[in-house]
């Protein structure tokens, strides 16, 4: 999270104002005053519970045996008593979270504390509880359940929590918060990033646009009044003795640029591929036209598809394999083959006013990486850039041909959300 100089002063006036005698209050205080978008409430919880913690060491009590602390959990969670429930995570992470054998390897593991209790078990449990105490006659029986199962994803939370504590306490705590506490959706790698994960991504989509499309404009107003004529400027300052007191602009006339991406969508890649897509679909009255190709070892036109999938984002990638035609005899990706492909069967969707765009890890899986399609698409195209999701230190091992396309055309690292709008915000044409 950047943290500056104002937000620091604004902390520490927080704190002042409301004291440390309340945790909780003192969380909002700082949340209130460091964070700007809601997004980084699920870094800053975690992080304020390590160095804020509820409290030192283990609880005070012995462990209770499994099922007995089962059952308590249960009348808990029927009760929606938060304050029990800490209570009760912290002998759970007592009881059944230790491991190892040596200071130097010991811990304590949320992961290994839920799987022994199970909370997940206790849903019909928890119901016939609340039933019992009427405080869930106002729900339907579909919403009790979604009910139950959030308190228990809190539960959860909270056994993850005080096992990262723990372990603070014991090891470096800035080492376990750059380690154990997950960042917030535009840092994840697109490379590395789970089904859910890819999920939230999506939903970054649309505000990730509008903040683009509110700079390209900008930049296109810019642009629009011109660059200095200097012949001109000079020939007007004769009247000043030289000195140029008035630039005379270039008018330029605005046209809006046109846009072509060619997509690798095999693998892994898929994620960066699909997310950039939307992306660019979200932005496209930026530009008078944006067409999208897709390609394994074969290269195939989805614009269409791509307008149809913005209804159903999380189905786009699904839809593109199984309506466009993007392998020949093999399912490997082959570089070389599809961009050939490209420059010989649709050569006219490039002109000297497109930008393109080439996404993918340029891992060719041993075959001709095809360079001089890659001259000729360069040729005809007013800019060519690549957008590789991997790692520079990454880029020249195994059967990657990133530096021969790299010392061809553009080539940018773009590993997530966060490189991936930056660098789209300087790049694209206004």
């Amino acid at each position: 999270m950047r943290v500056g100089t104002g937000e620091t002063v604004d902390a520490a006036r927080a704190v002042a104002a409301l004291g440390l005698d309340d945790r909780e209050l003192l969380r909002e205080g700082l949340a209130a005053t460091l964070l700007h978008d809601p997004a980084g409430r699920k870094v800053f919880d975690p992080i304020f519970d390590l160095y804020f913690p509820r409290g030192v060491g283990g609880p005070l009590d012995e462990p209770a045996g499994r099922d007995d602390l089962r059952d308590r959990l249960a009348a808990a969670l029927a009760a929606d008593d938060r304050a029990l429930l800490e209570r009760l995570a912290a002998e759970a992470v007592e009881g059944f979270g230790a491991y190892g054998s040596s200071p130097a390897s010991d811990g304590w593991s949320a992961h290994q504390t839920l799987d022994r209790l199970r909370p997940q078990t206790l849903l019909a449990r928890v119901r016939d509880g609340v039933r019992a105490q009427g405080s869930g006659s106002g729900f339907t029986d579909r919403l009790l359940e979604d009910e139950i199962r959030r308190r228990i994803e809190t539960f959860r939370a909270m056994v993850a929590a005080e096992a990262r504590r723990r372990v603070a306490e014991r090891r470096d705590r800035d080492e376990i918060a750059r380690r154990a506490v997950a960042t917030t959706p535009d840092r994840v790698d697109f490379l590395y990033a789970g089904r859910l994960q890819l999920a939230e991504l999506r939903r970054t989509v649309q505000p990730l646009a509008r903040k683009l499309a509110t700079r390209l404009a900008a930049r296109r107003r810019r642009a629009s009044r011109g660059s200095i004529d200097l012949r001109r400027t000079l020939r007007g300052s004769l009247s000043t003795g030289g000195v140029p007191m008035k630039p005379v602009l270039r008018r330029r006339r605005p046209v809006r640029p046109e846009l072509v991406l060619l997509c690798d969508v095999s693998g892994s890649v898929s994620g960066f591929s699909d997310f950039t897509m939307l992306l660019v679909q979200a932005l496209h009255e930026q530009f008078s036209k944006v067409r999208v190709f897709a390609f394994v070892n074969r290269i195939d036109e989805v614009t269409g598809l791509l307008v149809r999938g913005t209804a159903d984002p999380e189905g786009l990638g699904a839809r593109i394999r199984s309506e466009a035609t993007l392998t020949g005899w093999h399912g490997s990706s082959d570089y070389g083959v599809a961009l050939g492909e490209f420059a010989q069967r649709y050569g006219d969707a490039v002109g000297p006013r497109t930008t393109v765009f080439v996404l993918g890890d340029a891992r060719t899986n041993m075959s001709d990486p095809n360079l001089a399609a890659v001259r000729q698409i360069a040729g005809r195209a007013r800019r060519l850039y690549w957008l590789n999701p991997e790692p520079r230190a990454q880029w020249g091992t195994g059967d990657s041909a990133a530096p021969e396309y790299a010392g061809l055309v553009e080539m940018h690292e773009c590993r997530n959300a966060r490189q991936l709008g930056a660098i789209v915000a300087r790049l694209l044409p206004v």
